[in-house]
């Protein structure tokens, strides 16, 4: 899907053999490679692919070529089965017109694409430049306070014993790996949108650099705002990103105590079983010369003395604290 924007979302045309007058902005949402090729001729630039826009190292996705800088950045998609994922997103600046490329339905996007028509600062490509990526850290920020508040509710739950409180070890054992799931899921949601965050800071600052000679002062501006509310949150997805391994730990923690719990208590039973494993074993030899086997009151006393070698061991067990 190709489309071009112009100052107002009204006036939506395909591009033919020129660039519309006024168009500020064109969209290539999965384009075909007509498509591709309609665009690069127009405005003589590179539309990247999928793949190029995916590589991670900083040269091939900030580049600055003939005027033109050439930008990539990852971006949170929802797929049909409703699970978010991370998606390429391109960038072409000039001092005329926006290009973004992008595979994936983005909300974002659309955010903006309401606004062309009603908001009177997107007059420049610059300026919707400018809008997404503000839009970009606005919700990057929704996403860490949303973190925030799910790891301190998972945080007070941990640590006053909600996970652990049950008698009932099979319980506790559940609870705590539901547990370890929520965090496998909370830190796998924080490092999404720290790649989001820390692509967009350093297009921003990239931007805010190389296109210095031909940008306005007011979108300079707003860029290096850009960079510095990513700066911001940069520092609270650290604390959080500690919170959440000090959870981690402390699940695992949990873990390992109700392990040593578990082999605590089958050290015991052993422990106790020895003795009257011993005595009965004397007792059950078939030795012809027994004296124990003529005693009037010989199998009373063995009974008790087998109850008194298990319960012994166990009182000192008791004493010495173990089942505290």
């Amino acid at each position: 899907m190709l489309r071009t924007y112009r100052t107002h979302i009204d006036d939506l045309t395909k591009i033919g053999g020129e660039l519309p007058e006024g168009a500020i902005w064109i969209d290539l949402l999965d384009p075909s490679d007509e498509e591709k090729r309609s665009v690069e001729r127009l405005l003589d630039i590179k539309i990247p692919s999928e793949a190029a826009l995916s590589e991670i190292e900083a040269s091939s996705r900030l580049i600055s070529d003939h005027g033109k800088i050439y930008l990539s950045t990852p971006a949170v998609s929802i797929d049909a089965e409703g699970e978010p994922h991370l998606t390429p997103v391109g960038f072409i600046v000039d001092a005329r017109v926006l290009v973004t490329v992008r595979f994936s339905v983005l909300p974002i996007f659309d955010g903006i694409v309401k606004r062309l028509d009603t908001d009177e600062n997107l007059v420049t490509g610059m300026c919707v430049f400018a809008a997404l990526l503000e839009t970009m850290v606005d919700r990057g920020a929704d996403v860490l306070e949303h973190l925030g508040t799910t790891t301190d509710a998972l945080s007070k739950e941990v640590f006053t014993g909600g996970l652990v409180r049950s008698k009932k070890p099979v319980r506790s054992s559940r609870r705590l790996r539901e547990a370890l799931q929520r965090i496998g899921v909370l830190a796998d949601k924080l490092a999404r949108a720290r790649d989001v965050l820390l692509g967009v800071q350093r297009i921003a600052a990239f931007t805010s650099d190389t296109g210095s000679e031909w940008m306005t002062p007011s979108a300079k501006k707003r860029l290096d705002s850009v960079s510095k509310d990513v700066l911001s949150l940069s520092d609270y997805e650290t604390r959080l990103s500690d919170k959440i391994q000090l959870l981690l730990d402390a699940v695992l923690g949990f873990i390992n105590i109700q392990q040593n719990d578990l082999f605590k208590i089958l050290t015991i039973v052993s422990v106790v079983g020895v003795p009257p494993t011993i005595l009965v074993g004397i007792w059950g030899m078939n030795f012809k010369n027994m004296p124990e086997l003529n005693w009037t009151f010989g199998y009373p006393l063995a009974w008790l003395a087998v109850i008194a070698s298990g319960l012994l061991p166990l009182l000192w067990f008791v004493r010495q604290g173990w089942f505290d």
